[in-house]
């Protein structure tokens, strides 16, 4: 397995990215730049997602769950319509064959077209969670669990479309103090290529989010103003209390964290236009300004720069 089997990175040198690049190099020989060059850009990548998300610097620690974890959130990116599918695959291709490269077998890898490939940018089924109901019991079931951090994240995530990041690093302080001044609250923290500081995402905020918010308040860690406790990495907290508590959110008929933000924009939808959301179709359409418009203002809301994306959480244009 690998050059060594002792050693950072196999062997292969400290920084994981340039323990890629010499594996690869041992692998294709000479006379293979461009192909040595693109599997090494691309999985630099994952590298970097490992560190960030996974908290994982040396190759040695990559296990099969780490790529899966991986390939579903560039799964939820072509989804979304932020990444092409072919991409995607890209990536995933990479990272099969410099994991290969570095450990000298092929016992951790993931299919490609499995995990990214069959995926549409305009969503054709409609969101899990779109039923409060569901939310309410998977929530109450978390807090039975002992998990009432998790259960805000859930709440919070339906509530507002926030993403699982923005939900746990939000500060819920400043979030409750807009809620009562303004009836909006500004999402700022955690926000996807930190665009947040620098541009407003105002989310309304109805009596029941209010009471959402009050309810993460409480569950808050003494001395903190979001889900972490004051010694907590956000990484820690998602593999663990995060982590425990997907299967009530399975149990509960949802999915994963995501469905939530979709179930938000489908409802937002109907309330900016008096109709359903193209994927829940009763046969009845709003007009295309009503429709333009109030793709625009979920755009801004669920925090995205195209206006094309939220046919992921809606649905098409008919």
């Amino acid at each position: 397995m690998g050059k060594f089997t002792s050693g950072r990175n196999f062997g292969y040198g400290k920084s994981m990215s340039y323990a890629a690049s010499q594996a690869l190099k041992e692998h294709y020989g000479e006379g293979h730049f461009n192909a040595v060059a693109a599997h090494q850009s691309r999985f630099s990548q994952f590298a970097d997602y490992l560190k960030t998300e996974e908290g994982i610097r040396d190759a040695k620690d990559i296990t099969q769950d780490a790529v899966e974890r991986y390939g579903q959130q560039l799964n939820e990116k072509v989804a979304a319509g932020e990444m092409a599918v072919s991409y995607a695959q890209n990536l995933l291709s990479s990272v099969n064959t410099t994991l290969a490269c570095l450990r000298g077998d092929e016992s951790i890898s993931v299919s490609p077209s499995g995990m990214v490939g069959e995926r549409s940018h305009v969503r054709t089924v409609a969101p899990d969670g779109l039923d409060r109901t569901e939310v309410r019991t998977a929530s109450e079931n978390m807090r039975h669990a002992g998990l009432e951090r998790a259960a805000a994240v859930t709440e919070l995530a339906r509530e507002f479309g926030l993403r699982e990041r923005e939900a746990i690093l939000g500060n819920l302080e400043r979030w409750h103090q807009e809620a009562k001044e303004k009836g909006a609250i500004n999402v700022t923290e955690g926000t996807k290529g930190g665009r947040g500081h620098e541009v407003d995402r105002w989310v309304p905020v109805s009596q029941t989010g209010l009471q959402t918010l009050e309810r993460a308040i409480a569950a808050s860690p003494e001395g903190s103003r979001n889900l972490l406790a004051t010694h907590e990495i956000y990484i820690s907290f998602v593999h663990g209390e995060l982590n425990k508590a997907r299967e009530h959110l399975k149990e509960a008929g949802i999915g994963k964290y995501h469905e939530l933000r979709a179930a938000y924009a489908c409802e937002r939808y109907e309330q900016l236009t008096g109709h359903l959301a193209p994927v829940l179709g009763d046969g009845m359409s709003a007009s295309r300004e009503s429709d333009r418009e109030a793709r625009e203002i979920l755009t801004e809301e669920l925090g995205h720069g195209r206006i094309d994306v939220v046919s992921a959480y809606i649905g098409g244009r008919s």
